[in-house]
């Protein structure tokens, strides 16, 4: 098989197993807890990092220093433990069609942020990108409400949009940690799963687990954390344009909308796809510049 049909083969893999994940995640809601989804979810990505750990030398995970020990313990906290804790809570006050779809302007948020953090100089075109893609929030939030949040809880648009901020600022701290991915996030899951265990005797029923909680948060854990990590990364390795294939991914919440349908069983508004429409055209006209240059054209 060619290289080219490989990263395409693990780029459809990826794409189909993200597309899932929001509707698992209002089906794990469903039979767990917030904190026991988060905390069986951890362990499974663990298991599934330790096995890809393995594979490629276990050794690796113990040349850390003491310094790397404590960047995944900052690391660790804000992801998955504090994104996923905010992220969930989103879902649980949301329609999974709502929560989904505001969680995906963290591309923009990340060029936005990456201004303090990594001291770049802020695009041209982001400011009008902000515009476009709040706009398709507002959109989305307001289900066809002249009020905006006439049918959706502010505080559930207000952590959806948390969690993009959450995320931004985790992949531009990691981005200075050149350890390997596969120690980094290991050691940063085993940290999250440190905290949900101080964390759970605050809890009450943290440790009432049914097979069908255990089940659904399992699956989040193995598709949306662990396996598709690896089948991205296999992607971009064999990929010849990272820059054409990460355009792929722009179809995951799309297709998610046909999950949320026939598995969430929520009827699809016009004003989601409308609104989702607009979101991914502000980012693509943000990220437009970096595009064309990894392409080699002129962006004038």
């Amino acid at each position: 098989m060619k290289d080219t049909h490989k990263s395409y083969l693990f780029a459809s893999l990826t794409i189909i197993f993200w597309s899932t994940v929001a509707t698992a995640f209002k089906v794990a809601l469903g039979n767990a807890s917030i904190p026991q989804l988060l905390f069986v979810a951890s362990v499974t990505s663990l298991v599934t990092l330790g096995g890809f750990l393995i594979a490629g030398g276990a050794k690796r995970l113990l040349m850390q220093s003491k310094a790397d020990l404590l960047k995944s313990a900052i690391l660790g906290f804000l992801n998955p433990f504090a994104y996923y804790l905010i992220l969930f809570k989103a879902y649980s006050l949301l329609p999974a069609q709502v929560a989904q779809p505001i969680n995906q302007i963290w591309p923009l948020v990340l060029a936005l942020l990456a201004v303090p953090i990594l001291k770049q100089k802020l695009p041209r075109t982001t400011l009008t990108s902000l515009v476009i893609c709040f706009a398709g929030v507002a959109l989305i939030s307001s289900q066809g409400d002249v009020n905006i949040f006439g049918k959706s809880s502010p505080l559930g648009v207000g952590l959806a949009l948390l969690s993009s901020v959450v995320w931004s600022v985790y992949w531009l701290t990691n981005v200075k940690d050149e350890r390997d991915n596969v120690v980094k996030l290991f050691t940063n899951f085993a940290f999250s799963v440190l905290y949900m265990l101080l964390l759970s005797p605050f809890v009450d029923g943290f440790y009432s687990f049914t097979i069908e909680g255990v089940a659904s948060s399992a699956y989040v854990g193995l598709f949306e954390m662990g396996l598709s990590f690896f089948c991205w990364m296999s992607a971009l390795k064999y990929a010849k344009s990272a820059a054409k294939l990460g355009l792929f991914i722009y179809m995951v919440p799309f297709i998610s909308l046909i999950f949320i349908h026939y598995v969430a069983c929520e009827a699809i508004r016009s004003t989601t796809f409308i609104g989702l429409s607009i979101i991914v055209a502000g980012i693509l006209y943000q990220q437009k510049d970096l595009l064309l240059k990894k392409e080699g054209r002129s962006v004038e």
